[in-house]
């Protein structure tokens, strides 16, 4: 099981929004197969498995350990219950049982009516910790929410701004620090930000500085106050804004009308979205409404070297970090929602 779950978090966001998920066959205690979920709308884990065994005739002698429950409905795939039931396994190790709807049990249901022995249940919380974004959105029908920011040692995120000073970012991370966030962006399915992050820092938010795949954009723009000039609105990759004005779509911006922009909102169509995750980096107006409504997974916050003196505070998010470390020449506090 733990060689599923290594391969399991090869699929990474690519998968998204289906879950990571590895599969491990063993014949007379010998690995003779094995594969994972690659791409959403891809062969699923036990799919390549199987495919990956050369003689075929010895799956009926194998038990195949899989980290989340076998699916048990229609959707761009076939039911990977009813292959296992076709290639007659012995038996079947899960990890942890699929929260989906459509699958529930259902799978591990399908597999014992078949005859074949299965066990529930192995590194269960390492296996529901690797899809804690899957397991969030199906279990809280909202996103799994990743809150970022930087401030200085003084305590704040940006310096006060007249109007003639927007638009350039005011760095306080380190190169280094801001590769890293490059990273994080790139394991999560959006990216969220303000108006006023677009009008002040003009930002680009994608994953240039790494290999990874760029996030989709989401604005919250209530009254369409963003410069459509912004390299979010122009730069031709997807920016979907919600506001409280048009429902629509104008090049590679959609527009998706709310009745509000509250939080509540905002979640509720980003789950109609069917997006999973969402990495916020707004402004401190922004930051703050998720911390205050509690509408949050974790924070990471990073503290740099300089201080402004003066300028927009920091949110506060009112709790001990659960961790903190140093990286390149700043400090990096983590927390996780308690």
């Amino acid at each position: 099981m733990r060689r599923a779950i290594q391969l399991a978090l090869l699929g990474g966001v690519s998968v998204a929004p289906n879950p990571m998920v590895g599969a491990v066959i063993v014949h007379n205690n010998r690995i003779i197969g094995e594969g994972y979920h690659q791409v959403f709308g891809s062969a699923h884990a036990e799919v390549n498995a199987v495919n990956a065994v050369e003689d075929q005739s010895l799956l009926s002698e194998s038990t195949i350990y899989v980290t989340l429950e076998p699916c048990a409905h229609f959707g761009k795939t076939p039911p990977c219950a009813n292959l296992l039931v076709e290639k007659q396994f012995k038996r079947v190790v899960i990890g942890t049982i699929d929260p989906f709807a459509k699958v529930a049990g259902q799978g591990i249901k399908i597999l014992q009516e078949a005859g074949i022995d299965c066990t529930v249940g192995v590194l269960e919380a390492e296996c529901q910790e690797i899809n804690k974004r899957f397991f969030t959105f199906h279990q809280q029908q909202r996103p799994y929410i990743v809150l970022k920011w930087a401030q200085t040692i003084d305590g704040f995120i940006d310096a006060e701004r007249n109007n003639n000073e927007t638009g350039e970012i005011r760095w306080i991370s380190s190169p280094d620090t801001q590769t890293l966030v490059h990273q994080w962006r790139a394991e999560e399915q959006a990216i969220l930000v303000g108006w006023k992050t677009i009008l002040n820092d003009n930002p680009s938010l994608t994953v240039r500085a790494v290999s990874g795949k760029n996030p989709i954009r989401i604005i919250v723009d209530s009254q369409l106050q963003a410069p459509k000039t912004a390299i979010v609105f122009t730069d031709g990759l997807l920016t979907i804004v919600f506001n409280t004005v048009r429902d629509d779509h104008q090049d590679s911006v959609q527009y998706i009308q709310l009745s509000d922009c509250t939080v509540e909102s905002q979640l509720k169509a980003l789950y109609q979205l069917n997006i999973i995750s969402v990495f916020i980096e707004g402004g401190n107006y922004t930051l703050q409404q998720y911390i205050d409504s509690g509408n949050w997974d974790e924070a990471r916050v990073i503290v740099g070297e300089n201080r402004f003196g003066s300028g927009i505070k920091a949110p506060v998010i009112g709790q001990i970090p659960a961790s903190t470390h140093t990286f390149s020449t700043d400090t990096i506090h983590t927390f996780t929602r308690s």
